[in-house]
């Protein structure tokens, strides 16, 4: 495309001075007054959640085929232009970081809904976010931060549109590591934006030639991109003028990334990169986007490379590996994109220490084997295992909302209202398991994933026992295992029944039931029954109470007994709190309806 290294806006700024103060994304507790009248289609429901942000909100609500969806809409009737202009937009742009736009709801006084548009819901944190919470990022994963935003930014300006308001609160991360850039309101062309409106500046790293007026242009967009990832390495943004260079405020910066930052960082637009594309190359020649390793078919070589030399020369040409999004004591998780079918999918690799122990290798076999044979909708299904000389791997649905530790470290404990029906369906699951005389002996918080549409799911079976197998053994995790596990003594269902009731203690109140401490000590306060369910309802309360017992015995015996004793429960409290079937509200159920629980599987994605 034939454009000017610096394209601009014409008098982009003259009417819209900086605008600073408030929150930039705040939860919205309730239904907001300007959706209170909508007529949503049959079937459909609200949501949970709802967020405020620059003159948008955002509210999850439910389709008739159970996905989670985000209505944005315009809280001022006045900006009804404005949203459907940012609505076309958005449905003409096609990049993994733009948030797909599935329908625009125009103004219908028949239906009793609009303007707004759906697009799919984003469960994640901002990476302005993430780095209050955890402080500045690793190198590597600022580099990929900047790859990912600087493409989508560049492919904007291929179109000829700027974003202008790039930073580190427009920058959202997914539990399982997928960036998007949002914030889109503003990249629109500027007569669909009403006169002297421009976006809240607070925490946003300025340019130095916008002055005190907002003037976006491609070469302000490379600029902003630089100080974002100034911000995530050294956890602050950089002045506007006088820019240290970033190898001596972060020293571990290798000086060649520091010079590319530095560059693009220049207070004149003419000093900086042509493009952004251009930025992003430069980066790429000094770091390499991609580890290329080449050896003559001697995996014992890539077995002392690091475990993304080893994935990528294993993978070869089927895979494409995009990011690391988690590790534990056996093996890796990878994102990456199966190059023969077109999708993006969750990778095991096994560690190279424990890839040469024929042993366990077989238990990693044998997980695949076990997790695959249960097909069920609350278990996360294996698509594939392979190996390729010592290194072993089995892919997996990725499940783009993280984990339920991932939802509670995010979002704090959750009302029963919201997690009921997701509790009861993994109940399904584990009661699917028991019923072929599966023991999964690793429940907790991490190993029950969600989804897109915000289902629940159980995963990683590494430990888990079929019948007549092994059923002894210490492991697992403390805080969510049961005394008998501990100990190495035998276990049974009801071993899984304990992590369960753990995890639902520990999603309805933030924390593990026995504490976070060491294993002789979550064993002692087990053993000595240091139980307290005072904050919870009596009908909850007892329900734990009994998945928790110390004696065996004295639990309930399998998911299926205790799926039972949780629907009465959760059923009970919430309807007292309600004075209506909490499955209704939740779940939109027709009138006559007798029960949410149902043997139906949710629909399939």
């Amino acid at each position: 495309m034939n454009r000017p290294p610096f394209s601009t806006l014409p008098d982009a700024g003259r009417d819209r001075p900086l605008r600073a103060g408030g929150e930039r994304h705040r939860v919205s507790p309730a239904l907001p007054e300007h959706l209170a009248a909508w007529q949503l289609p049959p079937g459909w429901h609200w949501g949970t959640e709802g967020i405020w942000e620059d003159y948008r909100h955002f509210q999850e609500l439910i389709d008739a085929l159970g996905r989670s969806l985000s209505l944005v809409s315009a809280p001022e009737p006045e900006h009804a232009a404005w949203i459907e202009a940012e609505a076309r937009a958005l449905a003409h742009r096609n990049h993994p970081a733009v948030p797909t736009t599935y329908h625009y709801w125009s103004v219908n006084s028949d239906s009793r809904r609009g303007p707004g548009y759906l697009r799919r819901w984003i469960a994640g944190e901002t990476l302005g976010a993430r780095l209050a919470r955890a402080g500045p990022d690793d190198v590597p994963a600022v580099l990929r931060v900047m790859r990912e935003t600087g493409s989508t930014l560049s492919y904007l300006h291929d179109a000829g549109s700027v974003h202008g308001a790039v930073s580190v609160d427009n920058v959202l991360t997914s539990p399982m590591g997928r960036l998007w850039l949002i914030g889109w309101q503003w990249a629109v062309p500027l007569a669909s934006i009403p006169d002297g409106l421009s976006p809240n500046v607070t925490g946003m790293p300025l340019p130095p030639e916008w002055g005190d007026r907002w003037l976006p242009t491609m070469a302000s967009d490379q600029w902003q991109l630089a100080a974002l990832c100034f911000a995530a390495l050294t956890g602050e943004a950089p002045p506007r003028d006088d820019i240290p260079p970033v190898s001596l405020v972060r020293p571990d910066v290798p000086p060649s990334v520091g010079i590319v930052l530095d560059k693009a960082l220049q207070l004149q637009p003419g000093q900086r990169y042509p493009t952004v594309g251009a930025m992003v190359r430069a980066m790429d020649r000094v770091v390499g986007s991609r580890t290329v390793l080449t050896l003559s078919g001697e995996s014992v070589a890539a077995s002392r490379e690091s475990p993304e030399v080893r994935l990528r020369w294993a993978l070869a040409d089927d895979y494409e590996v995009i990011s690391p999004l988690g590790a534990g004591s056996f093996g890796s998780v990878w994102r990456v994109r199966d190059l023969s079918l077109g999708r993006e999918v969750a990778l095991k690799l096994l560690h190279p220490h424990i890839a040469r122990d024929e042993r366990a290798v077989g238990r990693f076999r044998r997980e695949a084997r076990l997790a695959a044979q249960l097909a069920h909708p609350s278990i996360v299904p294996i698509y594939d295992w392979d190996s390729r000389g010592d290194v072993s791997w089995y892919t997996m649905e990725l499940a783009e909302s993280g984990s339920v530790a991932d939802l509670v470290a995010r979002s704090g404990a959750r009302p029963l209202a919201e997690v009921a029906p997701q509790i009861d369906e993994v109940l399904s699951g584990l009661a699917a398991a028991h019923a072929i005389g599966i023991v999964h002996r690793d429940l907790k918080p991490e190993n029950i994933l969600i989804d897109r549409y915000r289902r629940w799911r159980i995963a990683d079976f590494g430990i888990a026992n079929p019948a007549g197998e092994e059923l002894t053994g210490a492991s697992g995790t403390p805080a969510f295992s049961p005394p008998e596990q501990l100990l190495g003594e035998p276990q049974e269902a009801t071993a899984d029944c304990f992590s369960l009731a753990a995890i639902v203690a520990f999603v309805l109140s933030g924390a593990p039931p026995f504490g976070e401490a060491d294993t002789k000590t979550i064993l002692a306060r087990e053993l000595a029954g240091q139980l307290d369910v005072s904050g919870y309802a009596p009908e909850i309360g007892a329900w734990l109470e009994r998945g928790l017992e110390t004696d065996p015995d004295a639990r309930f015996a399998d998911a299926t007994a205790m799926q039972n004793a949780w629907r009465e429960a959760a059923g009970a409290v919430l309807e007292r709190e309600r004075r209506v079937p909490w499955w209704r509200r939740l779940f939109g159920a027709e009138e006559g309806s007798e029960t949410f629980w149902r043997e139906e599987s949710p629909v399939a994605e």
